[in-house]
């Protein structure tokens, strides 16, 4: 017999379809509660606020994703000698894990963070840093090890670049694969963009810095 889905688990599957296809800015709490076939009360009982209702719907991934890539990015320094391509791997077995959590879990969850950061979620990131800021220092620290020529800022920056990057790769996903279908002949499927993605990411933070000075 198929398991019962609880009304939090209602909510929390119509708030991430929206979020993942409208944004968080767009996709009111009303819409919500219509998707879930619930009411309102029943959104502020079980998570009080939209923003907690956000952080709830990105924790389901966040948990999974984030213990998996501290492993790989521990099993990485345990090996030594890595490049920036190396580093951005570590992210695939991560993503791939989405899966259990939903049949297009990386999919969702590259949209979802897509919108975080375009719409600059301030509490969303918040939210990571308190929960998984070990993981994110490690990160760091890692990308610091393959790149010991750039300086923090110049890391920020990059880091910065490469989550844009990823944000128009993720939004504009559908319109990208179709051209390269029509125009290229290549049939992509949503999570082979990543195939594409990391290359060009590992690429740009790996470039030689150049001056801006004009002479």
């Amino acid at each position: 017999m198929a398991k019962r889905i609880t009304t939090q688990e209602k909510i929390l599957n119509a708030a991430e379809a929206l979020f993942a296809e409208q944004g968080f800015e767009q996709t009111s709490l009303r819409q919500i509660t219509t998707e879930a076939d619930v009411n309102l009360a029943s959104v502020n009982y079980h998570f009080g606020s939209k923003k907690a209702l956000i952080q709830a719907v990105m924790a389901r991934y966040l948990e999974v994703f984030m213990p998996k890539l501290a492993e790989q990015l521990v099993q990485l320094a345990e090996r030594g000698n890595f490049t920036t391509r190396d580093v951005f791997d570590c992210f695939r077995e991560p993503l791939s894990e989405l899966r259990q959590v939903r049949k297009h879990g990386p999919t969702l969850f590259l949209s979802l963070l897509g919108f975080a950061y375009a719409e600059i979620q301030g509490h969303l990131r918040r939210y990571t840093m308190d929960h998984f800021g070990d993981v994110m220092a490690l990160l760091l620290d890692t990308l610091h090890q393959a790149n010991p020529q750039l300086s923090p800022v110049d890391m920020f920056w990059r880091l910065h670049f490469v989550l844009g990057a990823t944000v128009f790769a993720q939004v504009s996903g559908p319109a990208l694969r179709e051209i390269a279908a029509a125009d290229f002949g290549e049939a992509v499927a949503a999570d082979q963009v990543i195939d594409r993605l990391i290359p060009f990411l590992a690429g740009g933070v790996d470039a030689a810095s150049h001056s801006s000075t004009v002479e």
